[in-house]
This record gives structure tokens, sequence and C-alpha cells, in this order.
């Protein structure tokens, strides 16, 4: 495990002291379980902006293709 110093918003510090009284674990559990939801988060994000500009990619591709479809003369 890796000890990490972090300087935290007097509201953010308090908000959370708050709540950790309520909930009665401990205060590096409740940091490390904040970062680990937040990092799941992130990640999904970054996916989802990937996915994004993939299926851009695609559609362009796509929209080309169709127009050489339209372009062809299709004698019988």
């Amino acid at each position: 495990m890796k000890t990490v110093s972090l300087k935290i918003d007097d509201e953010i510090f308090g908000e959370t002291e708050k709540i950790l009284s309520k909930i009665s674990i401990p205060r590096n559990r409740y940091i490390n379980e904040a970062l680990e939801y937040y990092n799941k988060v992130q990640k999904r994000q970054i996916l989802e902006k990937r996915l994004r500009a993939e299926s851009e990619l695609v559609k362009k591709e796509s929209m080309a293709i169709l127009k050489d479809f339209e372009n062809i003369d299709y004698a019988d």
C-alpha cells in the first residue's frame, strides 16, 4: 500500500468527517472507496469518448460508401 499526503478543502473535510461519524468506517477506507469509484467513472468516460470518436469515423465512412452506391448506375 502507498502512503499519500494530500490537501483537502476544509468544507469537504468537514462534510466527510460528519459522514464518517455516521457510517463508522475509517477515513482511509472511505477515501480509498471514493477513489476507486471515481476511477471507474473516469474510465467509463474515457471509453465513452473513444467510442464516440470511433463511431463518428465509422459514420463518415458509411456515408461515403452509401454515396458511392447511390452513384452506381444499375443498368439492367
